[in-house]
């Protein structure tokens, strides 16, 4: 099969630094190529993915009217020059143009929550050669009310990057990983710590602009370096890896509705619980009393602290294992592949 992957023009595939798409592209390009399948990529012209064809957008940036337009132009180029069975867009659905009325098999993956009104118009023009996929069940359900099919495929980590420890000692720390900023819940993770009388390990990028920036000062800041509150700024995957396998638990107590979470699954492919809040797509990855516990106040946080030897690490590394590599999600997105181009062919 011949598929072309899109990416967003703003980052390489795969990222120098940050960029968690399109890390996920690049591993679903290899997993593909793996199999026999011709690749082609359109993305950053600097890309670096192993594929058999590339081209990289004109325009630089997504949200850009013009940029857009040479997009859209590059995008009917490469559907021409690549000749796809099918085209997997993670850029955005603009781009496809005119080729949204053809019956070309065509499959849009989001990130976060879609748009009503793009999704709704693309999925009655395009028809049943579209099939949207969701990074969660909770961008899917969000996505379905303004129509179109819509399937729930996660995101994935490589669980061999991961090294799983079976059991920490009494006094092991609670864990705080992702960025530092109100919706992220950092602040609710120190009062957890203080109220459960643990140390408190916090990593993560500090939000130096906006809002985000009073928000270190006022709420973070002034605990570090006491009560066991600690920060040790930004890690690596190498970091990340032995920083997770430590800890009793990690806790990220978010205040918006989480798209999917990779850092959940990190933390689990350690054997590492997870306590945070049932918001967004975080119940799908964490089953409450089994891989965490889900929790709405510092009180619930603290009791949940209390409980952790309770669990199975064994579990949460099994619970990735079974959903959320990227052998599983290939093998989901190749059947909706070729469930697409059969149909097409039906039609023919």
């Amino acid at each position: 099969m011949r598929i072309l992957f899109t990416a967003d023009p703003e980052l390489p595939v795969p990222p120098l630094l940050y960029g968690g798409i399109e890390r996920i592209v690049d591993s679903l390009i290899g997993e593909m190529r793996s199999r026999g399948h011709v690749i082609g990529l359109l993305a950053h012209p600097e890309s670096s993915a192993v594929v058999d064809w590339q081209a990289g957008w004109p325009g630089a940036a997504s949200q850009r009217c013009q940029d857009t337009w040479a997009n859209m132009q590059a995008m009917s180029r490469a559907i021409q020059e690549f000749k796809p069975d099918v085209v997997h867009s993670f850029s955005r659905i603009a781009y496809f143009g005119r080729h949204l009325l053809t019956r070309l098999p065509k499959v849009m993956s989001y990130q976060r929550d879609p748009s009503a009104r793009t999704t709704g118009w693309a999925a009655r023009l395009a028809g049943k050669s579209l099939v949207f996929s969701g990074c969660s069940e909770h961008i899917a359900a969000t996505g379905r009310k303004a129509g179109g099919r819509w399937e729930a495929i996660p995101n994935f980590i490589d669980p061999s990057k991961f090294s799983f420890v079976s059991s920490v000692s009494e006094d092991a720390p609670l864990v705080f990983l992702s960025r530092i900023e109100p919706i992220k819940g950092c602040h609710t993770a120190i009062a957890i710590a203080k109220a459960s009388g643990r140390r408190l390990l916090i990593a993560g990028n500090r939000v130096e602009t906006g809002t985000a920036a009073g928000y270190w000062e006022q709420e973070i800041a002034p605990h570090l370096g006491k009560d066991g509150i600690e920060y040790v700024g930004t890690v690596n995957d190498e970091q990340k890896n032995v920083l997770l396998g430590q800890a009793a638990a990690m806790v990220v107590p978010i205040e918006w509705e989480e798209p999917f979470g990779i850092v959940f699954a990190e933390a689990l492919a350690c054997g590492t619980p997870v306590i945070s809040c049932p918001r967004g797509a975080v119940p799908e990855i964490v089953e409450q009393g089994v891989h965490g516990f889900l929790i709405r106040t510092v009180e619930e946080g603290a009791r949940a602290v209390a409980r952790l030897a309770s669990l199975d690490r064994g579990a949460c590394r099994r619970r990735v294992e079974e959903r959320f590599t990227a052998d599983i999600v290939t093998r989901k997105y190749l059947a909706l592949y070729g469930e697409l181009t059969r149909q097409r062919q039906g039609a023919l």
